[in-house]
Parts: structure tokens; sequence; C-alpha cells
């Protein structure tokens, strides 16, 4: 049997994604999580400070 090498690099079972592309996801993901915990956090801090539930 000869050797069969893809030219498509896509990772894993059922992943339509190249390495290239699921970095940039990596980092889209990573950014928006982010940014959603600063702006929960700073909720909490002004519920806080407004009235403190503790």
């Amino acid at each position: 049997m000869s050797d069969v090498r893809h030219t498509d690099e896509r990772m894993g079972p059922g992943n339509y994604l190249t390495p290239e592309e699921a970095k940039e996801f990596h980092k889209l993901f990573m950014m928006s999580f982010i940014i959603f915990t600063l702006v929960a956090v700073g909720a909490h801090i002004l519920v806080w400070m407004w009235r403190p539930w503790l």
C-alpha cells in the first residue's frame, strides 16, 4: 500500500478548522471571555458598593 498523505490539515474527526483557523478562533473566544468576565466583575463591584449583600 502506498503512503497517502492528505494535503488538507484539518484536525480531528468532525473538526473543520485548520490549525491557523483554530488559533484565530481561540484568540477571539478568549478575548470575548475576558471582556465578559471583566464586565461581570465590574457589575458585581458596583452592586456591592450600592447594596452590600454579606
